[in-house]
């Protein structure tokens, strides 16, 4: 095997950046056995360090025409590839940086980085074998077969694999144009009156500090949120649609590949409409986006007593998994619903929310308690809409937020 490459340096490595096509890599490229360890027991550990991780590339490598990967890492040794420089004269210069790498018949590549990659492809090749053309940027470092050799390529191969960060959600809902959720809910960011100008904060987690006195909610509450929306969505077109294909996919497969422009229309007009009713339908929404002061959310978001349920990320994103239950459980409509849901006490300060959502005694948020906030929610809505397994949760949880001392069958009288 021969294939052009540029050779560099960094540190103390001397490398090779060039190309190999599918067809290179699936049958060169051997996993990560024997290499980095001779114990046998590390070796397993080294193996399944190889997840099934590498079906879902495969996935993405067959069904996705604009794929694309960073460089694969690759180790070699036994006969490492003989180098052959090649001169080139530029702007009165020379290089001979570039030249061709020739693999001799007995040469033994493994990825430092990029084990799932290699995986992906393999796998995908013996699916379609029409992809072997395909060319993936691999970067050829040297490898030495013994105990130093081994060290070295292990630092480097866990320094690759411990410093690679994984996709931030920011990222995701930035610049996904895959991802439905991300491309709707940078929709509604533009265009949905709740969610424009400053109304969304940016910050990297889901809470909202008590200082910020002009945001309605966060960036990946919404996101959460629509996450929901999404999964009713696409509960109501297997109804519709019951055998094709992408409607039965997982969430999270689903979410790998973009939906045909209709599609993505529907799950878009979906989501405007939820959020024109719940905006419509709660009067404390209402009077945020009327509030013209530089700061709207000063009365719903505080120390003092709390704010309002739906100004907090851990009320919001509950609020509307109940409506969506709600919804699933009564068959009416969102209006409906909101408008009902719009009749309850949401200031924090109110029972049952002490203690269960809003910490009264130091005036902060309780942040693990959503689930029993859904369920309160349901509860509030219409006590007959909640099933008994819920009820006895409801009963149980409540009373060890507040303490209570009572008989547990009572401790949803006061409310």
């Amino acid at each position: 095997m021969k294939i052009p490459a540029l050779r560099s340096k960094i540190g103390d490595w001397t490398y090779y950046v060039t190309t190999l096509t599918f067809e290179q890599v699936s049958q060169n490229i051997s996993k990560v056995d024997d290499h980095l360890h001779k114990s046998e027991s590390l070796k397993e550990l080294i193996q399944r360090s190889v997840t099934s991780n590498y079906l879902s590339i495969k996935e993405y490598i067959v069904k996705q025409p604009e794929l694309f990967f960073n460089a694969l890492v690759l180790a070699v040794y036994d006969n490492y590839p003989d180098w052959s420089e090649i001169e080139v004269t530029y702007d009165n210069g020379e290089t001979y940086q570039l030249g061709l790498l020739d693999f001799p018949s007995n040469h033994k590549i493994f990825p430092l980085d990029g084990q799932h990659r290699v995986e992906g492809i393999r796998a995908a090749l013996a699916e379609n074998p029409s992809l072997g053309n395909q060319q993936i940027a691999a970067i050829f470092v040297g490898h030495k077969n013994d105990e130093a050799g081994m060290q070295r390529s292990r630092r480097l191969f866990s320094t690759l694999n411990r410093y690679a960060k994984p996709v931030t959600m920011d990222d995701i809902i930035a610049l996904d144009e895959d991802d439905s959720i991300a491309i709707v809910t940078r929709e509604l960011l533009e265009n949905f009156n709740l969610f424009t100008n400053k109304r969304v904060t940016k910050n990297k987690n889901k809470a909202i500090h008590d200082s910020d006195k002009v945001s309605f909610t966060s960036i990946i509450t919404l996101y959460d949120c629509n996450y929901e929306l999404l999964k009713l969505f696409r509960r109501k077109r297997r109804n519709e649609h019951p055998n094709a294909e992408r409607d039965n996919k997982t969430l999270k497969e689903y979410l790998k590949f973009r939906p045909i422009d209709d599609e993505l229309n529907l799950f878009n007009e979906f989501c405007f409409n939820f959020w024109s009713v719940f905006s419509a339908e709660f009067t404390v929404i209402g009077d945020y986006l009327s509030n013209e002061t530089i700061a709207p959310a000063t009365i719903f978001r505080n120390s003092e007593n709390g704010g309002n349920l739906l100004f907090r990320p851990v009320g919001l994103l509950p609020m509307v998994q109940a409506a969506i239950e709600i919804h699933k459980r009564e068959k009416v409509s969102f209006q409906e619903i909101f408008r009902k849901l719009n009749e309850i006490n949401l200031t924090l300060n109110i029972s049952p929310w002490p203690q269960v959502i809003w910490n009264n005694y130091e005036h902060t948020m309780i942040m693990n308690n959503q689930g029993l906030t859904k369920l309160f929610l349901i509860y509030l809505y219409s006590p007959t809409l909640i099933r008994s397994f819920e009820l006895a949760t409801i009963k149980l949880k409540y009373a060890a937020a507040i303490a209570y001392q009572g008989d547990i069958d009572d401790v949803l009288n006061d409310i």
